[in-house]
């Protein structure tokens, strides 16, 4: 499907335009272009999901699509009538089991569409530990004010607030907040990025902080796989296990496979910590443990996983071929420290407890199906 789906968008669009004229009248060919781009991305997840036989992928993509086609004020329509017109061409042009899963979650996210909710919920609460910092620090984010929402949190921190406590309560959920508002289009795309970009950057100052742990002599090497770019998720990992004592080795965003083998060699790590906040990065997941696993020679090594996808479907850590995963830093360190444990942790890949830590970002799925700009 992925090999095709320049062909499969494109036969998609035509199909569904033929049976939309409005469609042409409302977004003209610039339109019709936009959406032959975007249904390849949607292309993609579709893929992930149907090579993995985990349909919640397809349908939280899907989920996310209608709360973005609500934000522009597309119509349902839009949405479910494009779904159809690329059922009919993957049930043409996709054969074998690869193509009935396919339809099977195109079928399941079209039953389930008029059910998925159109918008989402703050993700700041005023009564939620830290709630105020929280507002407050969006607040001078979105205003540009990095100096002010450094010093927000700097001066917290001064006054004792645990830098573990700022990591969950104020970082994850203000960018969390961050990626629905661009989702919902009231704010732009670099909004969101000023935003990251300032917050890894206060968080870099918090590491007097994070380093002032004992050393326990537990060595970990945190990544993303190759093309993945959002990389706070697995850096606030990477800060958590040095904040419990490990020394983490955090690799950063789009990292070949052969250099994080290289680094669990060098820094004699246990515990390789791998992120992928988009469904269509899943299968470089398991391409990248495949190929880690063949490099160990004999070596023992546990492989966690976490993010988007592995929130929405929980066995996916087991097709990946890890050996668990959890929905947050902090769980990724227990998980970690209960394998340490010994007795009663199981082994092998696919073995351990299934706690994906997500990185508070969105999900980074692109618009797709007639979007305006």
């Amino acid at each position: 499907m992925t090999e095709q789906r320049d062909a499969l968008a494109r036969a998609a669009v035509e199909r569904l335009f033929a049976s939309r004229p409005d469609l042409t009248e409302r977004y003209g060919e610039a339109g019709r272009r936009k959406c032959v781009e975007d249904t390849g991305h949607h292309i993609l997840y579709l893929a992930e999901a149907a090579a993995t036989d985990s349909p919640e992928l397809f349908r939280g993509y899907v989920a996310w699509a209608k709360i973005l086609f609500t934000g522009l004020n597309l119509p349902e329509t839009d949405l479910a009538d494009g779904l159809a017109a690329l059922a009919e061409v993957v049930g043409e042009r996709v054969g074998g089991a690869l193509g009935q899963r396919a339809l099977a979650c195109i079928a399941a996210a079209l039953r389930d569409l008029p059910s998925m909710p159109a918008a989402v919920p703050s993700f700041l609460r005023p009564e939620a530990p830290f709630g105020e910092l929280a507002q407050a620090y969006l607040n001078a984010l979105l205003a540009g004010d990095r100096r002010r929402a450094s010093a927000l949190v700097l001066d917290r921190v001064a006054a004792g607030a645990p830098v573990r406590d700022v990591y969950l309560h104020v970082f994850q959920p203000v960018l969390r907040e961050v990626g629905r508002l661009w989702q919902t289009g009231a704010i732009t795309v670099g909004h969101e990025h000023f935003a990251t970009a300032a917050t890894q950057a206060i968080m870099a100052q918090l590491y007097p902080h994070v380093f002032q742990s004992p050393r326990r002599g537990r060595s970990m090497v945190a990544t993303c796989v190759s093309g993945e770019l959002h990389e706070v998720g697995i850096r606030m990992v990477a800060d958590f296990f040095e904040m419990a004592g490990w020394d983490s080795h955090y690799l950063g965003a789009n990292t070949p496979a052969r250099s994080i083998l290289q680094a669990v060699e060098e820094r004699d790590a246990r515990l390789l910590a791998v992120s992928a906040t988009i469904t269509a990065h899943v299968g470089t997941v398991t391409e990248l443990i495949g190929a880690v696993r063949a490099g160990l020679r004999g070596r023992t090594l546990r492989i966690l996983v976490g993010g988007y996808p592995f929130n929405l479907a929980p066995d996916l850590w087991r097709k990946v071929g890890a050996d668990g995963c959890a929905a947050s830093a902090a769980e990724a360190v227990a998980l970690a420290e209960s394998w340490e444990a010994g007795p009663g942790a199981a082994d092998g890949p696919g073995g351990g407890p299934r706690s994906g830590f997500g990185n508070g970002l969105p999900a980074g799925a692109p618009a797709f199906l007639l979007r305006t700009r």
